[in-house]
């Protein structure tokens, strides 16, 4: 019965949709021939046209971890296949999250709040949908984490306490949007475009190389600006402190005078009043978030080992100089590069490692 909202909902999904399916079939014209699926490329350009190129990466990869449960022969060789085929899997996934999922779950979230009305399969998928942008944030540390030897793998304490993070961080963000939305619908629309343009030029700025060319490096920093409108997402090597200080520092601003104007322009009614104590639970639910990063990344992440090991480099803390230490084989045309690089930019490399990286040595 709403035209307007169904055609934006659908915008933003074809939208999402369409990036992510150009992203894929970039990595996929990049990769090694020997790792590209064995279909013509006409094929492969056809499904991605049709949408269905992220569908096709998933078969794919089952097909290929088939092979590994149940094949004998160049077994390793077929691991690192996997695991290049699921790391691609695990960031076109968080693509799709923030451009797709996180939109619509902020426009259904306005909807529910604008006709007050919700349902409680409504209320179930979008608490759904919250765990569901957290869980892909996990999904996708885990997978740079596999990138390092196995006594960094995570374990369940730092897999709660990093989703619980992301959990308190996101919530806070997307209510207050949602809040703004409700009084000032065009005001997103001019809101929304500025902080892109701002987390587009700070990308820009750090200097990021994870796509092949320039031309395509530029969709993939658009597409890190649509992540960080919601959510930290780190994308430059090196120490990370004085970058996640002003990005939150800027977010909880922005979030504050979302809060405020809402709260300056609402109409006292009883229809909305149980939102007053839930704004207000906002602020301690965004800094209990922040403590729980902190927490994490003092006590929980791979450098505090590598600390207690007598080497110490933290990312997100004062440092030293010696880093951690990466998985490491012969194949360099077996390495997911692009998700390598980002690894970097999560965990410092030790020594050793990075000549190893500059001497062509590579992990997976």
């Amino acid at each position: 019965g709403q035209p307007g909202w169904a055609a934006l909902s659908l915008s933003l999904l074809a939208a999402a949709s369409a990036t992510a399916q150009a992203c894929s079939w970039l990595w996929l014209r990049s990769d090694p021939p020997a790792l590209r699926p064995a279909v013509p490329v006409a094929l492969l350009a056809a499904l991605h046209l049709l949408q269905l190129g992220f569908f096709f990466r998933c078969l794919h990869a089952l097909k290929v971890g088939w092979k590994v449960c149940w094949a004998k022969a160049e077994e390793e060789d077929e691991q690192r296949h996997m695991a290049f085929l699921s790391h691609d899997i695990s960031m076109l996934r968080l693509f799709e999250t923030f451009l797709e999922n996180t939109p619509q779950l902020t426009l259904l979230l306005y909807i529910i709040l604008r006709t007050n009305k919700a349902e409680l399969s409504q209320g179930l998928g979008i608490g759904t949908a919250f765990l569901c942008v957290s869980w892909s944030l996990l999904d996708y540390h885990q997978s740079l984490r596999s990138f390092l030897q196995d006594k960094y793998e995570l374990s369940l304490g730092s897999s709660i306490i990093y989703f619980a993070w992301n959990l308190f961080l996101i919530c806070p963000r997307i209510l207050v949007v949602a809040l703004f939305a409700l009084l000032w619908p065009y005001g997103v629309a001019l809101h929304f475009p500025l902080v892109w343009l701002a987390m587009f030029l700070w990308v820009s700025l750090q200097g990021t190389d994870f796509m092949e060319s320039s031309g395509p490096e530029q969709l993939y920093r658009a597409m890190v600006a649509v992540i960080l409108y919601f959510s930290w997402f780190n994308v430059a090597q090196g120490r990370t402190l004085y970058r996640s200080i002003i990005y939150h520092g800027f977010i909880l601003v922005d979030s504050t005078l979302l809060a405020l104007a809402w709260l300056w322009g609402r109409v006292p009614s009883e229809e909305h009043s149980y939102l007053l104590p839930v704004v207000s639970a906002a602020l301690p639910c965004y800094l209990l978030g922040l403590g729980l990063r902190v927490t994490y990344y003092k006590w929980l992440h791979p450098n505090r080992q590598v600390q207690q090991e007598g080497s110490y480099d933290e990312v997100d803390a004062t440092g030293g100089s010696d880093g951690l230490e990466f998985r490491s084989f012969l194949e360099p045309e077996l390495v997911n590069r692009r998700m390598q690089w980002l690894a970097q930019t999560q965990f410092p490399l030790s020594q050793p490692a990075r000549q190893h990286f500059l001497h062509g040595a590579a992990a997976v």
